[in-house]
Parts: C-alpha cells; sequence; structure tokens
C-alpha cells in the first residue's frame, strides 16, 4: 500500500493551510486598497501583484493535493518518479508561501493597511 510517513503528510497539510492563509490575506488586501483607493494607475500593479499571490498560492495547494492524492491512489505502491514530484512540489509551495507572505506584507506597508 501506498504511503507516506505521517511527518510528510502533516509537513504537506500544514503547507496547504499555510498557502489557504496566503490567499486570504492576499484577497483582503485586495479589497481593502480596491475599497479605499479604487482601481488606478497608482494601485494597478499593487492589485495585480495580489492577484498572482492568490494564483500562485491556490496551483501550489492545488498540486499539493492532487500528487498527495494520485501517492495514495498508487498501489501497491507509488513510484520514485511521483514522490520526486510530491518532494519537488513541498520546496516549490515553501518557496511560494515564502514569497507569497513577503509581497502581501510589503504591499500592506506600501498602502498602510494593517
Amino acid at each position: 500500500m501506498a504511503k507516506l510517513k505521517d511527518t510528510t503528510v502533516k509537513i504537506i497539510f500544514d503547507l496547504q493551510r499555510q498557502l489557504l492563509e496566503r490567499i486570504d490575506e492576499a484577497t483582503a488586501t485586495e479589497v481593502v486598497i480596491f475599497e479605499r483607493f479604487g482601481e488606478n494607475e497608482e494601485t494597478l500593479a499593487e492589485l495585480e501583484q495580489l492577484q498572482t499571490v492568490r494564483e500562485r498560492a491556490t496551483t501550489s495547494s492545488s498540486r499539493l493535493h492532487t500528487l498527495l492524492l494520485r501517492v495514495y491512489e498508487s498501489q501497491p505502491l507509488a513510484t520514485s518518479a511521483i514522490l520526486k514530484l510530491l518532494e519537488n512540489s513541498v520546496e516549490q509551495a515553501e518557496a511560494t508561501n515564502a514569497a507569497a507572505k513577503a509581497s502581501v506584507q510589503d504591499t500592506k506597508r506600501n498602502w498602510n493597511v494593517s
């Protein structure tokens, strides 16, 4: 049966939760900026950046979910290729999460949004 270590599954679930938090934070920040300042030349780049943050976090979370399912659907064992792909996706999602967090914080700071 294809199974991962509990610690690996926990890392993936924690990472998915963090990515959801980035999506939520980017969306909330976008709404606040749009409501306070509107969509204009000054805000457009920041609003687009927040949308990009959401899209990347969504893609990373979806990829983790899909690959985790593929591992558990694999019988009798997951292939080394799918496990390597999952490992790479975790690394990429961690980088995406860190970059998204920094980007949203910078945008909040630039527009004095809390």
